[in-house]
């Protein structure tokens, strides 16, 4: 195998990105369908699902948009992840960085990348915790306390790895 099998056999790295878009641009339409969910229940009177029965309909409304924040930040974590991707195996480092669309999402290497998705999933089960707290805030009981802890943990463990300092 020659280094020319190699340069060829990165592309099959295609398969990651589109799967990623693909599964992003679905994300944003249950993120759109969430949001409208959240109009539907405040303006229009629509039933709501039944774990959220309890809660009037503004509080409903605050779940939904803070369900459908959560499903787009996941959206963002699999687009970032394909441009990542296709920066570091498809393109050609030659080309001008200038002139690319998402100049704001630099990856120069893997672990830059790995960085920026651990950031995002951080936000991403805080602002689940923030969706248990608000649904179940009735009838909190320690066991909430679970999550954040893990998240925690998880910040912990990724600043002792040094996964979250600025320069790779």
């Amino acid at each position: 195998m020659g280094k020319s099998t190699f340069y060829y056999f990165r592309y099959i790295s295609w398969i990651a990105i589109i799967c990623s878009l693909a599964g992003s641009a679905l994300l944003f339409v249950i993120g759109a369908e969430k949001s409208y969910s959240a109009f539907a229940v405040f303006l229009f009177d629509q039933a709501p699902s039944p774990q959220l029965k309890h809660l009037d309909s503004a509080d409903i409304a605050i779940s939904y948009i803070t369900k459908s924040l959560d499903t787009f930040l996941v959206a963002l974590v699999l687009f970032i992840f394909a441009h990542g991707i296709f920066t570091l195996f498809i393109k050609n480092g030659s080309e001008d960085n200038t002139k690319s669309v998402l100049s704001w999402v630099k990856t120069p290497n893997m672990g830059h990348l790995k960085n920026k998705l651990t950031e995002v999933i951080i936000v991403i089960l805080f602002v689940k915790f923030l969706e248990l707290v608000l649904i179940e805030f009735d009838q909190l009981s320690w066991e909430i306390l679970i999550l954040p802890l893990a998240i925690l943990l998880l910040c912990i463990g990724i600043k002792l790895l040094g996964l979250g300092q600025g320069g790779e």
